[in-house]
């Protein structure tokens, strides 16, 4: 979010939305093809969730024709599993508040592991709305709201202020 003034560049005064990936500013008034974005969004992060499944797939073939054994096997699907199911978690929850940027580098590989999770998390949260919309339309609204009471509490000339008398 930054605050921009007129200054004969033709954009507002005040903040401006943060654009989002897939949606730049549409966003902000559903405007611009957004619901075609939405939807192309929610298909193709679907459709990229089960490529990933079928690479995944093809790996499990390659542990069943290397013999690794049961044990290895279940190893495995299970790490995906649980790594696909606290990617979503994680990214469900960065739709609604910011990550913390430590956090967020502990869990970098996890969050690669688990891309499948992240994507379904991108299709699921398009269904109803951009994802992180809410997030940023609820920062957007407050940088508005500050950046208007700034505004309109300068509108007297504060040489003309008046002075309380000690009296």
């Amino acid at each position: 979010m930054s605050d921009t003034t007129e200054s004969g560049s033709g954009s507002p005064a005040g903040p401006q939305p943060e654009p989002l990936r897939f949606f730049g500013t549409t966003w902000v008034e559903h405007d611009g093809g957004y619901p075609a974005r939405r939807a192309g969004v929610a298909v193709g992060s679907l459709a990229a969730a089960v490529a990933a499944c079928f690479v995944l797939r093809f790996a499990y073939q390659g542990l069943a024709i290397a013999d690794v054994g049961k044990p290895v096997t279940i190893l495995v699907v299970v790490m995906f599993a649980v790594c696909s199911a606290l990617a979503f978690r994680h990214a469900w929850d960065a739709f609604s508040k910011r990550p913390d940027p430590e956090r967020q580098a502990s869990l970098r590989g996890l969050l690669a592991i688990g891309f499948v999770g992240t994507l379904l998390a991108y299709c699921v949260r398009s269904l109803s709305e951009a994802p992180g919309e809410k997030l940023h339309r609820e920062e957007y609204e407050a940088a508005r709201a500050r950046y208007d009471r700034r505004s309109t509490g300068r509108t007297r000339d504060p040489s003309k202020k008046r002075r309380a008398s000690g009296s």
